[in-house]
Parts: structure tokens; C-alpha cells; sequence
């Protein structure tokens, strides 16, 4: 019988020196859990989800816009100092340009003093209040969204399956996009309100003229892209048309509506601000905007470009909650 080597002569029985190894390997595998806890491995599972980019994206524009504010609001603080016969240093001029009552550009932190003033200090009934006036917009946002929306769908409806419709009617829905809303919303706000139509009306159908293109272009994309040879087995087990549209076409083009109607819900916001642009409304966020420019009030202005962006994405966000719970419901992953 060979001889044992000095190694495993420490150990009595195989099951002794297993043992060992086990609990060595235990050990190690403890060590390598707790060293992938390192600042590197965190980052990279922090930007695995959305919040890590979404935040990093949100720190570079600050940092980005508080550049900005100093080179754009320097020339008229030196100004202030030499008409001041005043002697400044460049923590002074630094300080002058995020601190000014109408600068070129706002700093974040005087936007956030103004959206702190117009929305919580002041009653949601006043027309001080940005509350008041983001529901103003948000109303006709809404009606355009749901009228233009409906309109996009049955427009590619129509277009997959009417072949003239698809010849005749397609082309001008490309073309009507083509001409610039500014220069639209003036004429539709004076013809309808000739025919006594003012207020909610037209500005809810100048942003439904901007959202319908995306849904029905997209539709018209989702409704055509199931495959040759489904239609083929639709047809096989005698399905009716009204089968394969709910059953087949509706079901394919589900992901391609949802993602036109973020695009549609965001474009119909825009459509009521320039709504209320031309009609010198007394509430909205247009009206905000228009007062601001009026009277130089930069950071109104930009605090009601800050409340204007929140609202789209909260819209946008709540057509992604609604797209979850729909796929979840039709079983998807």
C-alpha cells in the first residue's frame, strides 16, 4: 500500500480532509458575496434600472444650466457694477448673475422659488397659481388627446382596410403635418370663434390636430404587422374579419399604439399652450408664458416651462402604467 504524502497525513479520515474543503470553499464563497459589494459593482447595478441615468442625465443639465446662466447673465451684472462705480471680485460676479430680478437665463434655484410660491403658497383657485393654471391646460390637453387619438385610430382602421382610403387618404395626413401649427392656430381660434366657439373647443381640437398623426401612422404600421402566414391560418379556421381585426390585427398593433399615444399625450400638451398664445387667454400655462414675455419676467416664464414639462411626463407616465397593466393582462412578460 503506497505511503501517504505529508499532506494528508494531518488529516484521520477522508471525510475529515472533505470537510475541511467544504467549509474552506463555504468560507470563500462568503468572502466573494461580500466583496461584490464594491462601489463599482453598485454603480453599475444603479445604472442598470432607469432612476441611475434618469438622475446622472438630471445632475449634468443643472451643472450644464448653471454654466449657462453664468455666461449669459455676466455681461449685465458687470454693467450693474460699473454703473455702481462698484469693485467686484469673481465670487461677487458669480453671486450677481444667479441672484438678478430679470436675468437672461434663471438659475434652478430661483425656478424653484418661483414654482414653490405659485404652488403651494398660493390657493389653487387663484390665478397666481400654477395649479390653476396647469388644470386650465391640462382640460383641453385631455379632450384633444382623447379626440385625436380616436380619430388616429379609426383613420389607419380605415386605411388597412379600404385600399382606396389608403391611396387617397394617407397622403393628405402626411401633408397636413407639414404645415406649421403656429400658423394654423390663429386661423382656427378667429374661425370658430366667428361661429361662437371659444374657450376649451379650440384649443382641445388644435391639440387634437397635432396628436392624431402619430397614433394613426403607427396603427396603420401595427395593424399590418402580423404575418402572412397568420392571416393565413385566421383564414384557414374560417375566421370572420371582425375575428381577425380583435383577435389578430388589434392585438399585434397594441405596442405600436401605446407607444404613439406617450408621443401623442406629450404633442397634445404643446398644442393647448400655443392654443392659448394667440387667443390672449386669461389662464393656462400659454397665458402664463404670455404674461411673462410681456413684462420680462424670465423666471415666470421658465417656471411655467418647468410646471409645463412635469405635467408631460406624468402623462407619459401614466400611459406607461396603463401599457403595464393592459400586457400584464394579456399575459406578457
Amino acid at each position: 500500500m503506497p505511503e501517504k504524502s505529508p499532506f494528508f497525513r494531518q488529516f484521520r479520515t477522508a471525510r475529515e480532509f472533505v470537510t475541511i474543503v467544504h467549509d474552506n470553499v463555504h468560507v470563500m464563497n462568503q468572502i466573494t458575496i461580500n466583496t461584490s459589494y464594491t462601489p463599482l459593482v453598485s454603480w453599475q447595478r444603479l445604472m442598470a434600472g432607469s432612476a441611475g441615468p434618469v438622475t446622472v442625465m438630471v445632475i449634468i443639465l443643472i451643472v450644464i444650466w448653471y454654466i449657462a446662466v453664468i455666461f449669459m447673465n455676466t455681461p449685465w451684472q458687470i454693467d450693474k457694477f460699473k454703473r455702481a462705480h462698484q469693485q467686484w471680485t469673481t465670487w461677487e460676479l458669480v453671486q450677481g448673475t444667479m441672484q438678478q430680478r430679470r436675468p437672461v437665463i434663471p438659475a434652478p434655484h430661483q425656478v424653484l422659488v418661483e414654482l414653490y410660491k405659485t404652488v403651494v403658497q398660493k390657493n389653487v383657485t387663484s390665478r397666481r397659481s400654477l395649479v390653476y393654471h396647469s388644470a386650465v391646460t391640462l382640460s383641453s390637453t385631455l379632450l384633444g388627446f382623447l379626440t385625436g387619438g380616436l380619430l388616429g385610430i379609426f383613420l389607419a382602421v380605415g386605411i388597412v382596410h379600404v385600399k382606396s382610403l389608403d391611396k387617397s387618404l394617407m397622403p393628405w395626413i402626411i401633408a397636413s403635418q407639414t404645415i406649421p401649427i403656429l400658423a394654423i392656430a390663429p386661423m382656427v381660434i378667429v374661425v370658430l370663434g366667428a361661429i361662437g366657439l371659444k374657450g376649451l373647443i379650440p384649443k382641445s381640437i388644435i391639440s387634437m390636430y397635432l396628436c392624431f398623426f402619430p397614433v394613426a401612422i403607427s396603427m396603420v404600421k401595427g395593424l399590418r404587422s402580423p404575418d402572412p402566414l397568420q392571416l393565413d391560418l385566421m383564414r384557414t379556421f374560417s375566421a370572420s374579419k371582425s375575428q381577425v381585426f380583435f383577435k389578430l390585427r388589434w392585438q399585434s398593433a397594441l405596442p405600436y399604439l401605446f407607444t404613439s399615444l406617450k408621443v401623442s399625450v406629450a404633442i397634445s400638451l404643446v398644442g393647448a399652450i400655443v392654443a392659448e398664445l394667440p387667443t390672449g387667454a386669461q389662464a393656462g400655462l400659454g397665458s402664463r408664458l404670455l404674461a411673462g414675455s410681456y413684462y420680462g419676467q424670465t423666471v415666470q416664464i421658465w417656471a411655467a416651462l418647468v410646471a409645463a414639462s412635469v405635467l408631460a411626463a406624468g402623462l407619459v407616465s401614466l400611459i406607461g402604467v396603463v401599457e403595464r397593466v393592459v400586457f400584464k393582462r394579456m399575459g406578457a412578460h
